[in-house]
């Protein structure tokens, strides 16, 4: 099978365990630049791009919070938000809670304060969100007809199981709940994942490649439905059991430059 195109995760799958590009993956990359490498994550768009300057490869599409948001040459492709009603109702449930909720829209980020859950999404992304009252943006975004591309939950276990539980039961036909920590609910829109986003970057921008002929990366559960849809699937050595159990084939760990041992194997 001839593999044309590239897509991976970011987070736990790219990064290795200073959250940053190795050189080993850079190098990797960049000795297959002719193939398209594009980033596919829950990440907002700034916090991908330092990522594609690292690679020298801007000009490549990105795919956003999980395919919610599909983005070529700052050109948008695809946009899917959660409806504001939801939103409120989840500033709602969380405001008697220690429950921290980021909210997202494109290049937006904001937080209710600069926290110890604010500071260490700074840190682990590279971007400086903007401090505004969850009521204050969802106002805003009421005006503005504009809504969140995706929603953070951190905080304390159990609060963040009580609100699982809640909005799964109230909101499952709207929105889809992903745990990526015990701490973490991420929040996007029920019809967008990682696989819809791939369907979108065939149609667009590379109508003549099918999903047989892209490779995709990944290491946890958002990942799954991308890695069996593609021709070639990878899950890194460090991915959850149910997406190890999925993928066509298991390279090395995050740690240990594994989607760079898989390009130099496969390319």
């Amino acid at each position: 099978m001839s593999y044309q195109l590239i897509c991976t995760d970011i987070d736990g799958t790219l990064l290795n365990k200073d959250r940053a590009l190795s050189k080993t993956t850079i190098e990797q990359v960049q000795r297959v630049s002719n193939i398209p490498f594009v980033l596919i994550s829950s990440r907002m768009p700034n916090g991908m791009r330092h990522l594609q300057r690292e690679f020298k490869n801007e000009k490549t599409p990105l795919v956003a919070y999980n395919g919610g948001l599909i983005l070529n040459n700052n050109e948008v492709l695809h946009s899917t938000y959660i409806k504001n009603s939801v939103l409120a109702e989840i500033i709602n449930q969380c405001t008697h809670t220690s429950i921290h909720l980021s909210l997202f829209h494109a290049d937006e980020w904001y937080v209710p304060a600069m926290d110890y859950w604010a500071k260490r999404e700074e840190n682990n992304t590279k971007v400086t969100p903007v401090v505004k009252s969850n009521i204050e943006v969802l106002n805003a975004w009421n005006n503005e007809e504009k809504g969140a591309h995706k929603i953070m939950c951190m905080g304390d276990e159990t609060e963040i199981d009580i609100l699982y539980k809640s909005l799964e039961k109230k909101f499952s036909n709207e929105i889809l709940l992903y745990r990526s920590k015990e701490t973490y609910i991420e929040i996007s829109h029920k019809d967008i994942s990682k696989k819809t986003a791939i369907d979108v970057l065939l149609k667009h921008c590379y109508p003549t490649l099918s999903m047989n002929n892209v490779v995709a990366f990944g290491d946890n559960y958002n990942d799954i439905e991308m890695l069996k849809a593609v021709g070639l699937g990878v899950a890194v050595g460090n991915a959850n059991y149910e997406v190890l159990k999925v993928a066509d084939a298991v390279t090395d760990t995050n740690k240990n430059d594994g989607v760079a041992k898989a390009i130099k194997e496969y390319f």
